[in-house]
């Protein structure tokens, strides 16, 4: 991802560059993928959606990436239809609790919830499709017991499936460039970031390593 004042500057000058560049080591840029567009636009990279909204920027994940993990919530739910509730948790888990991880460090809150609406809507047509002949409330309380202030949890009282709206959001810190964690003079901005706990873990592990 590169950025530059204008289109002209990034289709004139850095473009040939990087194509020169890429030319003597046997590459080429993919003309399907490579694309110049506004900030304003947006544009999507490695998952996230980066892109101004009245001189703001933020960053959330990219519709392909919510669509992607709503399709394989989908498809486990679909393939295991005769599994047991315990197994379908099990298997769910892992892939919300990854997603969520990865992308709880930009503005994905909104996002989360609106994700736990779907997943929930995937779970209940799951439970109510094992139990044709069963009254909703049946179904309600058999597969979605309330748990604490939760009222639709999907549980079967020893595994709860993740709920990405419980993943707290947390920004990344910019760090001092010239900030040494093996320098004493700077002993004071280490050990205060790591008693407010805003520094991220691997320089914080690396203080006391």
């Amino acid at each position: 991802m590169i950025t530059g004042q204008s289109r002209e500057i990034l289709e004139q000058e850095v473009k040939p560059l990087v194509m020169e560049f890429l030319r003597e080591r046997g590459l080429s840029l993919s003309q399907e993928k490579t694309q110049i567009v506004h900030i304003n636009d947006g544009f999507d990279f490695l998952g996230f959606n980066f892109r101004k909204y009245h001189g703001k920027l933020l960053i959330k994940p990219s519709r392909a990436s919510i669509d992607h993990v709503r399709n394989e919530a989908k498809a486990v739910l679909h393939k295991g239809q005769h599994a047991y509730q315990a197994e379908m948790i099990r298997t769910l888990n892992p892939i919300l609790r990854g997603w969520g991880n990865y992308f709880r460090h930009v503005v994905s809150k909104v996002i989360f919830q609106e994700l736990d609406q779907a997943i929930w809507r995937l779970t209940w047509n799951w439970a109510r499709r094992r139990h044709p002949q069963k009254s909703r409330r049946w179904v309600k309380e058999r597969y979605f017991p309330r748990q604490g202030n939760r009222k639709w949890t999907f549980s079967d009282g020893q595994h709860t499936l993740v709920s990405l709206a419980y993943i707290p959001i947390r920004r990344h810190v910019l760090v001092r460039s010239r900030a040494n964690p093996y320098n004493p003079k700077h002993s004071e901005y280490w050990e205060r970031g790591v008693r407010s706990n805003v520094l991220p873990h691997l320089l914080v592990r690396s203080l006391y390593l």
